[in-house]
């Protein structure tokens, strides 16, 4: 019997083995692996630059408190404001830290401005942000809160795609809208470029902020460094965790000049947040993405996925409703029961996970292969037919 709490509805199968796109489980079987820790390990399982990444730096120091310069931290927060909108960074461990952290950078922000009734955060109902108590309130998802009160205050919420609801609901306590570029758990469901850039013109109108939580849509897995360049806004802030890591728990705060300002000396830290051992494997990652053609090569790879993925929607019309998504980060909305679909393609060896309105997750790592994705699509065709 498991000492493990039930919070989890952890499947029947456990692995001992990973490497590139495939598992491998104790009972000997071997998984195409389109979960990939949920959009975290971006390179794949066991890579081999991350091993090595790894390896050299826990021989030289794992961990030192953020009293003292990490220069592996410094490294990796100058390449991410020289290859982003942002000018400076705080590290986290995980995406829901992030997530609150940029919360408490937006309170801090007009705080300092003289405005601390400017508090608010304004976000789409049943988003995902987080499991932190604040987080999932910012989510707005009675599922998630239910028996975690009291309701912890300060966020308001609009329906995907209301833009009557968005502008009523921004008021002279808005601090900020928080969105989701893409909605991962909400059921990849992704922002149109025209609604990002309607949410930028709003945010400069009202003098509010613009954050955008590229968690999971982030760090390459929509074909570009970020989900959001597609549009070619600015925001004044950005979470990000899951694959900057690519695997290893980051988490990150990407601001601008503006609202960096606010956080001072005392108003945030983190125990464990950009540590030598983490920024390590963070450059890592940064290694591999910021190569020449990685990221056209996610949109090629990616472009054919989609194509025929929709294939096998037209031929079965009456088993998938919709192609969703962009980038690696790839949504099936079946008709039927999606848990069965997925049971279904566990069976035939490729693993998927849920998310919201029947719809089915499909996550390769970004280095994935062409042969791999041949796989998966043969293996969704025989459960089309079988199911």
């Amino acid at each position: 019997m498991s000492s493990l709490a039930k919070n989890y509805n952890r499947r029947k199968i456990s692995f001992k083995i990973g490497k590139g796109s495939f598992l491998y489980a104790t009972n000997g079987k071997k998984y195409l692996d389109f979960v990939q820790g949920i959009a975290v390990n971006s390179l794949g399982h066991s890579n081999s630059f991350l091993v090595r990444a790894i390896n050299n730096q826990a021989k030289k120091l794992w961990h030192v408190s953020n009293a003292f310069i990490i220069p592996e931290g410094e490294r990796l927060a100058k390449r991410l404001t020289q290859k982003t909108f942002a000018d400076f960074v705080i590290f986290q461990n995980s995406g829901a830290e992030a997530t609150e952290a940029s919360i408490k950078v937006a309170r801090r922000y007009f705080y300092m401005k003289g405005k601390p009734e400017k508090n608010r955060i304004l976000c789409i109902k049943n988003s995902f942000h987080g499991r932190t108590l604040a987080t999932i309130f910012a989510s707005g998802s009675k599922k998630m809160t239910e028996g975690f009160g009291p309701k912890v205050g300060g966020f308001d919420h609009f329906k995907f795609g209301d833009h009557k609801s968005l502008k009523k609901a921004i008021t002279k306590k808005t601090a900020a809208i928080m969105v989701e570029p893409v909605l991962g758990e909400g059921g990849i469901k992704v922002i149109p470029d025209w609604c990002l850039r309607e949410l930028r013109k709003i945010c400069n109108k009202k003098k509010i902020l613009l954050i955008l939580d590229e968690v999971q849509c982030g760090i390459g897995r929509s074909g570009k460094f970020f989900a959001f360049e597609y549009s070619k806004v600015k925001p004044d802030i950005v979470p990000i965790a899951k694959g900057i890591g690519g695997g290893f728990p980051i988490g990150a705060v990407l601001m601008n000049k503006k609202v960096a300002s606010a956080m001072t000396p005392g108003t945030h830290g983190s125990t464990f947040g950009g540590n030598p051992l983490a920024m390590s494997v963070g450059n890592a990652v940064l290694d591999q993405i910021f190569k020449k053609n990685f990221l056209k090569n996610v949109q090629i790879n990616s472009k054919y996925f989609h194509k025929e993925l929709k294939k096998i929607k037209i031929k079965y019309p009456e088993i998938i409703k919709e192609v969703r998504g962009i980038g690696l980060l790839i949504g099936l909305q079946v008709y039927k029961d999606q848990i069965k679909f997925i049971k279904k393609l566990e069976d035939n060896k490729l693993l998927t996970i849920r998310a919201a309105e029947n719809v089915i997750r499909i996550l390769p790592p970004l280095n994935v292969k062409k042969s791999e994705i041949n796989l998966a699509i043969r293996i969704i065709k025989k459960v089309c037919r079988e199911i």
